[in-house]
């Protein structure tokens, strides 16, 4: 019997199967992370777990707290410094990085520092951080939007995707060929992009959601793949995974708690049977 399961298992795990093995993955704080440890755990055994603060082949024990976390290891290959990191992004050795979205066009072009005018936003967004290397010279890009929005013109322009589209991205100059996002994960799909207009377009959904709830959203017409498929859900054993490393981010905090309890009373309820059944009591 199938396991219920969160949308964060479901995003989790469909991120996780972007990563192939033997592929050189920049991580960040939170869900990449989680998607990381899992594909790692799972099916990309000699994938290669990346901070981009320096911290390279890492075995992922918890989630990471901030992006040096070393704690958060059981333990990893060497450690170097944050320039040599984004240094081996700009020569060409990271396969694929994850970046959260504030706003997002229909070229993979991102927002992440304001809502608003910028010198008087309605928000004040994270920055780049480095959100704009990363997705300049990763080969592949995967974007991730839980709060964030679709917008014909970002307010800001913190990372470039494809720019006007079609060949601007290469004609550029300014970014190695082949590079740009590849795919845009939200709570509702999965979209990918077109190999020559380089437009988004939906290419699944996830259980439940239709292809006009999605389109309510965009400020454009969304086009849709004709081979619309469903988001597959996550396996039991990818869901035993997610929930003992990264309980409050899959199930949230008070029922991660309630699970933590529960675990606690049934291995004291084991141990003491035990006991008693070795001493004879």
């Amino acid at each position: 019997m199938n396991k219920p399961y969160t949308l964060d298992e479901l995003l989790i795990i469909t991120c996780a199967k972007e990563i192939k093995d033997y592929q050189n993955v920049i991580l960040g704080v939170g869900l990449p992370t989680t998607a990381g440890a899992l594909a790692k755990a799972l099916f990309a055994p000699h994938a290669t777990l990346m901070m981009e603060s320096g911290i390279i082949d890492f075995e992922p024990l918890v989630p990471l707290n901030h992006i040096a976390d070393a704690h958060c290891c059981r333990g990893f290959s060497y450690a170097t410094d944050l320039f040599s990191a984004f240094t081996m992004t700009y020569r060409g050795f990271i396969d694929i990085c994850f970046l959260g979205v504030g706003q997002v066009d229909r070229y993979g072009n991102l927002n992440t520092t304001c809502a608003g005018d910028y010198f008087k936003p309605t928000l004040r967004l994270p920055g780049s951080g480095g959100a704009a290397d990363f997705i300049s010279y990763a080969k592949r890009t995967v974007l991730t939007m839980r709060g964030g929005e679709f917008v014909e013109k970002l307010d800001y322009l913190t990372s470039p995707g494809y720019l006007e589209g079609g060949e601007s991205r290469e004609k550029s100059g300014l970014f190695p060929p082949g590079t740009g996002p590849s795919m845009l994960l939200t709570t509702k799909g999965v979209f990918r992009f077109d190999d020559e207009t380089k437009e988004m377009y939906l290419a699944q959904v996830h259980p439940g959601v239709t292809p006009e709830d999605i389109k309510k959203e965009v400020p454009w017409d969304l086009k849709v793949a004709s081979d619309l498929t469903v988001t597959e859900r996550p396996t039991d054993e990818e869901i035993d995974f997610m929930r003992e490393f990264a309980p409050i981010m899959t199930l949230g905090r008070e029922t991660a708690t309630e699970l933590t309890i529960g675990n606690v009373l049934k291995n004291m309820e084991i141990r003491l049977k035990k006991k008693n059944a070795s001493t004879g009591t």
